[in-house]
């Protein structure tokens, strides 16, 4: 039998006593490590990697100070036909749109009242011609018989009397002939100039009046655009100041200068007219709507790349490469732009001549990214 040591149960001398060593071992490691506060430690980040992109330093170029208007192109040879008799159209030559030359008949008015007229009239100049022929005779034969002495001075006098009585009433009647012969011209509508027909509101048989309107006729060779400038800017108006004809999509379609300054102000709109004359090459017709831009002065400023600018809201961004320890992180800065000069925009606030705008890669970018300029 186990002799029992005193005071020590026999249970905890067997168990000590049978233990295998390596698991001792493993146990005695565990409790040094969990004492011990040991802990795993993950492996260092690698820093971001810096984005190559393409910079542009700010640069100060002429930019112009301007306004743009709304100004009306109009011909200065440009015409409203009515006729000046009344009748019906009985031939119309021409079709709208059609280039006539100056003179050329473009309607015809029925003229047969209008030669009834003239026969009649001429007819009556025939009779006081007529008249006049005898009595231009008859002053003859009385003038001899008088210097004979067969006749008195009074009977000589009452031929001359009468001689001249008809010689006016011949004159007053081939007068009116020839007022009527003027007035049959009248019966057909001419072009005044060389032009463009217009619109033909009326047709074949129509009646018309000396109120109807028959057609317009346009030159579109020598035109101007007629540009209403707010009293504001009368300080700055004059002649020879540059003027850019441009469409609805910003492109400068003609290019001219202010001819003419109205010394007056128009009172019902407040404004200077001022008139460009636009060349003869342009595409531009009569009546036409456009924008014109009226440059006051040229003022160096920086400029940006059109490509370089995005919008966020309505308000405009450009990124520049602001240095940031050894190297350059993206930074987004707020502009105020001005109106478009060629593929750049001048910037009105917010960068100044030193910083350099990021042109690439603006799609991968955000605030605070590592880039690498290129040059």
């Amino acid at each position: 039998m186990p002799v029992r040591d005193s005071g020590q149960p026999l249970e905890e001398i067997t168990l000590f006593r049978t233990t295998h060593p390596a698991a001792l071992l493993t146990t005695l490691a565990c409790l040094a490590l969990v004492f011990s506060g040991c802990k795993a430690t993950a492996p260092p980040a690698l820093p971001p990697q810096a984005m190559p992109v393409k910079v542009s330093p700010v640069s100060l170029t002429p930019v112009p100070n301007s306004d743009t208007y709304v100004a009306t192109i109009k011909s200065r040879r440009s015409a409203t036909m009515q006729p000046q008799v009344d009748g019906n159209i009985t031939r119309i030559f021409v079709t709208s749109g059609q280039s006539v030359k100056a003179g050329q008949v473009l309607m015809q008015i029925d003229p047969l009242k209008q030669l009834a007229t003239v026969e009649s009239q001429q007819g009556l100049e025939s009779q006081q011609k007529a008249m006049y022929d005898y009595n231009r005779a008859e002053v003859e034969r009385q003038k001899n018989l008088y210097q004979s002495g067969i006749t008195s001075r009074q009977v000589y006098d009452q031929a001359v009397q009468a001689f001249e009585n008809a010689k006016g009433s011949f004159n007053s009647s081939a007068a009116s002939t020839n007022t009527q012969r003027e007035q049959l011209a009248y019966y057909q509508i001419r072009a005044p100039f060389a032009g463009i027909v217009g619109d033909i509101p009326v047709h074949q048989g129509d009646y018309v009046s000396s109120t109807t309107l028959l057609t317009t006729l346009d030159e579109n060779q020598q035109l101007e655009a007629y540009i209403y400038i707010p009293t504001d800017r009368a300080g700055l108006v004059h002649t020879g100041i540059p003027v850019d004809l441009v469409d609805t999509s910003g492109t400068v379609t003609t290019r001219s200068t202010v001819s003419f300054v109205s010394p007056q102000v128009d009172n019902g709109l407040q404004s200077i007219l001022a008139k460009a004359e636009i060349p003869s090459s342009s595409k531009l017709r009569n009546q036409q709507i456009v924008n014109a831009r009226v440059t006051w002065n040229t003022n160096p400023a920086p400029v940006v790349p059109i490509l370089a600018v995005t919008r966020i809201g309505g308000q405009a961004f450009v990124f520049v490469a602001q240095p940031k320890g050894d190297g350059f992180v993206a930074h987004q800065v707020a502009v105020t732009l001005g109106e478009t000069v060629g593929n750049n925009y001048p910037i009105l606030a917010g960068l100044k001549q030193s910083d350099r705008v990021i042109l690439s890669g603006l799609q991968f970018l955000q605030e605070g990214a590592p880039v690498r300029p290129l040059a």
